[in-house]
């Protein structure tokens, strides 16, 4: 039985080894929104010059992804880091995402309609890090309890490869990471939704407080 990776390991091990280099690299982080990449952020500020991208398409409601986008430059702003983060914003295009999950509507989340997810997000990443001469993509949905981190890095290796860029492998919810991200959204009272972003995400949020009510 092949035993499970200890992705949180293995960045120790490469961050102790960029951690020695004279230059920090450089990371291109995807993130869902600024509560979950404001512990990321914290984490790696000391090793890379970090460019944030903000690309969510599978966020349906355009108010909401506009408030996680602004919340998401407000805590760049206003977060004090090593180095400059950068910020960038993908094309917003709904379809996108509703092409990409087609076929897997009703599958319950955290399944494969999730995984399809963590695939064009993490493939806009991957392209962008490979054309801009990136030295490292990963993404913050791996901080989150209810995302499968095995997946996410699967995923994202197999991106790598395929775009000739390293994915950083990463389970950012490990050593209190998740939990510190909910302290950092309080010091800097940040806007943290209650849902992943898809309407399909919303709609199981709203069954769950229907029945807890």
């Amino acid at each position: 039985m092949k035993s499970a990776v200890n992705y949180q390991k293995k960045l120790d091990e490469l961050l102790e080894t960029l951690g020695a280099q004279p230059q920090p690299k450089r990371l291109l982080l995807h993130s869902c929104c600024a509560p979950c990449s404001s512990y990321c952020l914290k984490y790696l500020s000391d090793y890379f010059y970090i460019t944030v991208l903000y690309y969510n398409p599978n966020i349906t409601d355009e108010q909401e992804y506009c408030r996680r986008a602004e919340e998401q430059q407000r805590l760049i702003r206003e977060m004090p880091l090593r180095y400059p983060v950068e910020f960038r914003e993908g094309v917003y295009r709904p379809q996108e995402f509703f092409q990409a999950v087609r076929g897997l509507e009703m599958i319950p989340e955290g399944g494969e309609r999730c995984f399809a997810c963590y695939r064009l997000r993490l493939r806009a990443a991957a392209q962008m890090a490979a054309l801009e001469n990136f030295d490292y993509f990963t993404t913050t949905l791996s901080i989150s309890p209810l995302k499968n981190a095995a997946k996410i890095n699967e995923i994202g290796e197999e991106l790598g490869e395929y775009y000739h860029v390293s994915h950083l492998p990463s389970d950012f919810k490990k050593r209190g990471g998740y939990q510190c991200s909910v302290e950092l959204s309080r010091e800097y009272k940040l806007y943290r939704q209650n849902y992943c972003g898809c309407v399909f995400s919303k709609k199981e949020a709203l069954s769950r407080r229907g029945t807890e009510q």
